[in-house]
């Protein structure tokens, strides 16, 4: 048990108003960064890229869907890796709930990783999901998004990591995150805006419902509980791999 103190009813309502009070100013400063987000300047994504998909290869412009928007996670997933992260895996199992509300508001979301498509296909069965997942294999997407990080790269001493050079000590072949792009009348493609690290946890409703618990998220080290969902009861004590850095 917490060593919370025990109050009347009254101490405590007059403690959580005092707290509503920052949550509101928490709310409306989230509104304010969203405004900010959205005002971001564009680059124009001048380079081609091929993925490989379920239906065929298919370029960047394409992965849009005949949409306006789309939003990319990059999950880790290297091409010699048996299995996804399990923080990427924890963030991917709640996505496909928002796929038909996202279409429905003109975005499509797609994952991306580096592991070969049948790699992928095999490890989405096993997890049950049913969003659109493309390989990036073979192509310099990941590396040009700051999400894969070559032997040559992570022998230098540092490597460019949430818009800064982090030690290559720190990194791994693959870190998460997040990348958004839009798509013109004329089919021209931009990238608006990338999160890395911690920045797309607010994806993870499991996570901002265990911060309202009583426990709140009960970790040591950043998302230490997480195994992927068929794995609880054999591994209740291993480790997730998402061993990026755990700052915002």
């Amino acid at each position: 048990m917490q060593n919370n103190p025990v109050v009347s009813r009254e101490e405590w309502l007059e403690a959580r108003r005092a707290l509503l009070v920052r949550e509101k100013e928490a709310t409306r400063a989230r509104d304010r960064l969203n405004a900010e987000r959205r005002a971001l300047p564009w680059v124009e994504v001048d380079k081609a890229y091929a993925f490989d998909a379920p239906e065929g290869r298919l370029t960047l412009a394409e992965l849009f869907g005949g949409l306006s928007q789309l939003v990319v996670y990059h999950f880790m997933f290297g091409p010699d890796w048996k299995a996804g992260c399990p923080g990427c895996s924890f963030l991917a199992d709640h996505l496909d709930g928002a796929l038909p509300h996202l279409e429905h508001h003109d975005v499509r979301l797609v994952v991306v990783s580096r592991a070969p498509l049948a790699r992928i296909e095999a490890f989405k069965a096993r997890m049950g999901w049913r969003f659109p997942w493309v390989s990036s294999f073979g192509s310099d997407f990941n590396f040009d998004y700051h999400v894969s990080f070559s032997e040559e790269a992570l022998g230098q001493d540092s490597v460019s990591y949430n818009f800064r050079q982090i030690p290559a000590g720190e990194a791994n072949d693959e870190l998460p995150g997040l990348s958004a792009f839009a798509r013109d009348e004329d089919g021209g493609v931009f990238h608006t805006y990338s999160s890395y690290a911690r920045g797309p946890e607010e994806l993870i409703g499991a996570l901002m419902i265990l911060d309202r618990a009583p426990k709140g998220r009960n970790e040591t080290t950043t998302l230490d509980f997480v195994r992927r969902h068929d794995e609880y009861e054999a591994a209740p004590h291993a480790q997730t791999c998402c061993g990026g850095p755990a700052e915002a």
